[in-house]
């Protein structure tokens, strides 16, 4: 058996540490009569996090790769 903390946003119940738990396996949840501040969420967007790992010679050999790699598996059709 394992005891985590975690809180009541309003609408589900959040786990205030990382759980191992698998669906459908059973809880057993306890409500405490402390309160405790929400856990602030952040949500990022990951375009362009990659920008500083591009090399813009290798960006302009892919354009028109597919078409190159087509002419040369095919032939020109």
């Amino acid at each position: 058996m394992l005891a985590v903390q975690g809180y009541f946003d309003g609408v589900a119940i959040r786990p205030l540490e990382k759980i191992t738990a698998k669906p459908n396996q059973r809880v057993i949840i306890t409500v405490m009569d402390e309160f405790v501040e929400p856990v602030k969420t952040v949500e990022k967007s990951m375009r362009g996090v990659l920008t500083q790992y591009a090399n813009p010679v290798l960006a302009e050999k892919e354009k028109g790769a597919w078409e190159r790699a087509m002419v040369e598996k095919y032939g020109n059709v």
